[in-house]
């Protein structure tokens, strides 16, 4: 019994010995494996680094995906956190097979209308170039189409640019109001003939539109000068009226025609800029110069600002006009500088209610009142205020100029605060206006009535006052006061004033005595038909 318990216990101590010694054995295994597979665990965390900061997309891609797949959990225990700038930028100098994108690429396709609802309309976007040479007329007619669908809508033409721009129309009636054309770039027009056809009347042309726009601090150049030389010496109704000392006819050194225009231009000239059928109009801060005839032109148009605007053209540029108005009323025009080759101001036949001051005009023929009733036709003028301008080296100062055998009236003007430095014929009423050689001599006049001037001063050159009135329909309530002229001697023979069929009142004396004046109200004066009358 005793040898039998004594080799149980030993078998059972064998059998305990031998399960610690396997258990030792299989936990050594064990921890030698988990050793193997952390350190195999690192350097895939090493390799992904490594594979980030280097220039291969593909390593990156597969480094990733392998360290993923062995173990997920030792991320979240002993590798290092990746750095984020790493993850996040690029590689460089391989966008195209980047798996990163840090921003969308830069795409402005040329000709990329704005967007549907957008209220600013830019030339650039519908394929303006702006470098002086292409043509951008069509890109200029694409903006214009899709501004003019939208209300107050702002079309742009940027500065720095310059944009080549043929014969064009902005026109209604169709279109919304109160457009605004925002002019910052300068627009040149063509120099070659073909451009111009036969002949156009307008360069750049606003039709029957309602609250429209031109502002900015650009510029409108018609590069004129071909156009110029065709008309050249161009003669002025008072022209006869200047004599040289000499007793000859003053001639000019012939203009020079810029290399490019090699040929004749057409003989109807366009002007450069236009306002037809319009209400509502403002025309502020740009520059047009060297227009091939008339600068900026309102036709048929009613409610007209113009402020703040350029107009510059040499002395000696025909017919020239700075501002003309023609069947417009209700126009105020102040704060501007007018320097021409014809009058700085016209005002036409259909106009009323018309405000101007503060203008600085020269060179140029001042600012004018006409001419009216060529071939026979009936103009109407009336309530003309033009006050607080300053008039330097201008062939005329205020004019009223009409042609025989027209019809209709001049009535209601004021001249008032008219500042003259060197001007050849300050004040000049003329109704026998001719621009020929020769003009018919007719019975029929533009009646002129209810003219005052106030306050003229400064210098002439030539003749203070020149009054020529019809004797069938003489000048009537003709006003003057603080008349202050003072003669400068150039190279013209000077003379006195002189009045014919002017019948007013001299308010206070004049400088020089305006003696030809005569006092009152004529004793006879023919009566217009009711056809004829305004």
């Amino acid at each position: 019994m005793i040898m039998r318990r004594g080799l149980r216990l030993g078998s059972i101590t064998m059998i305990m010995l031998m399960a610690v010694l396997v258990w030792s054995i299989t936990l050594e295994t064990c921890i030698a494996r988990r050793g193997r597979h952390w350190r195999h665990s690192h350097r895939s965390s090493s390799d992904l680094s490594d594979s980030l900061s280097s220039k291969k997309p593909k390593s990156h891609s597969h480094h990733s995906h392998h360290s993923s797949h062995n173990n997920n959990h030792n991320h979240h225990q002993k590798s290092k956190p990746k750095p984020k700038p790493k993850l996040k930028t690029p590689p460089k100098g391989d966008h195209n097979n980047s798996p990163v994108v840090s921003r969308p690429p830069k795409v402005q396709p040329p000709s990329l209308p704005p967007p549907k609802g957008s209220k600013v309309f830019n030339v650039m976007d519908f394929g303006a170039k702006g470098d002086g040479k292409c043509d951008d007329t069509k890109a200029f007619e694409a903006a214009w189409a899709a501004a003019c669908k939208v209300e107050a809508s702002l079309m742009i033409i940027p500065p720095e640019y310059t944009f080549l721009v043929g014969p064009i129309s902005f026109s209604g009636p169709y279109c919304q109001a109160n457009i605004v054309f925002q002019l910052d770039g300068t627009i040149i027009a063509p120099t070659d003939s073909k451009s111009w056809g036969k002949g156009l009347m307008w360069w750049i042309d606003f039709t029957k539109l309602k609250g429209i726009k031109v502002q900015g601090k650009g510029v409108i150049d018609g590069r004129g000068s071909g156009w110029w030389q065709q008309d050249y010496p161009f003669i002025d109704g008072e022209t006869k009226l200047i004599v040289p000392l000499n007793n000859s006819v003053h001639q000019s050194t012939p203009m020079p025609i810029r290399s490019e225009l090699g040929w004749k231009m057409p003989s109807i000239k366009p002007t450069a800029l236009r306002f037809y059928g319009s209400t509502d109009v403002e025309v502020s801060g740009i520059t047009i110069q060297n227009s091939p005839q008339c600068h900026l032109k309102f036709d048929n148009c009613v409610d007209v600002l113009v402020h703040d605007m350029v107009v510059s053209s040499p002395g000696d540029s025909p017919n020239t006009d700075g501002i003309h108005l023609q069947n417009t009323r209700d126009v105020l025009i102040h704060s501007s500088t007018l320097a021409c080759g014809d009058d700085c101001i016209s005002i036409q036949t259909g106009c009323s209610n018309v405000y101007v001051h503060n203008i600085n005009c020269g060179p140029g023929h001042g600012i004018s009142i006409g001419s009216l009733g060529k071939d026979s036709t009936k103009a109407c003028v009336s309530n003309i205020t033009v006050r607080d301008v300053a008039m330097h080296n201008t062939m005329t100062g205020v004019r009223i100029k009409t042609w025989q055998g027209g019809v209709g009236s001049v009535k209601g003007i004021l001249f008032s605060n008219i500042q003259l430095n060197e001007v050849q014929l300050p004040i000049v009423i003329d109704q026998f206006y001719c621009d020929h050689t020769t003009c018919k001599n007719q019975t029929s006049a533009v009646a002129v009535e209810g003219v005052t001037y106030e306050k003229i001063k400064g210098t002439y050159t030539v003749k203070p006052v020149h009054f020529a009135c019809s004797d069938d329909f003489p000048c009537v309530d003709v006003h003057l006061s603080g008349i202050e002229l003072k003669p400068v001697q150039e190279r013209y023979h000077m003379y006195d004033p002189f009045c014919w069929q002017t019948f007013g009142e001299l308010n206070s004396p004049t400088l020089p005595p305006i003696d030809c004046l005569q006092i009152g109200k004529p004793a006879r004066n023919r009566v217009q038909s009711d056809h004829d009358v305004c």
